[in-house]
């Protein structure tokens, strides 16, 4: 069996982050979705928590009619030596890695995997950390990521959680 694997923080998923996972999927039968920094949450960075960024991807892959899929939380372990253990300790067996992040590759290319470079698609508007900056500045997010997406998003109040997290203590 074809298994892809990618990783990515998903703060939050947006299209861009759908079109790369349903191009992984016409070149292999499954993909596994690392969830990476899922230890973190009400941050700037990483305002969303590993269980809401979950529900946020299987939500959106299966009102597609995607269920060809695994969602796996992975923790950071700040080690880079160990970081490939630790995810395949956490996984099924994949065949293929999908990344653009530069030590993200070398790190499965030293293991043997076979490594792949995605297109990014729309990375003008199609970024979580733009994304997050027009949420906190009142401005149109929402067209940037999928309706499953907005609705959890409106249904825990994210846009409030970050307009909190960015304001300041300094009087």
């Amino acid at each position: 069996m074809s298994r892809a694997f990618i990783v990515g923080r998903f703060q939050p998923f947006h299209l861009g982050h759908l079109e790369v996972i349903q191009e992984i999927l016409k070149d292999h039968e499954s993909v596994i979705i690392g969830i990476g920094s899922a230890q973190y949450s009400h941050t700037l960075q990483n305002p969303f928590t590993a269980g809401e960024r979950h529900l946020m991807i299987s939500n959106t892959l299966e009102s597609r009619k995607i269920f060809n899929f695994y969602i796996i939380p992975i923790e950071d372990v700040n080690s880079n030596p160990l970081w490939v253990a630790h995810v395949e300790s956490l996984t099924p067996h994949f065949s293929s890695v999908y990344t653009n992040n530069p030590l993200v590759k070398r790190l499965f290319y030293e293991k043997k995997y076979n490594v792949k470079s995605m297109e990014l698609i729309n990375r003008v508007e199609w970024s979580g950390t733009r994304i997050r900056d027009r949420m906190i500045r009142g401005e149109n997010w929402e067209r940037d990521v999928p309706e499953t997406v907005s609705e959890i998003i409106r249904e825990i109040d994210g846009v409030e959680r970050l307009r909190a997290l960015s304001e300041s203590d300094d009087l």
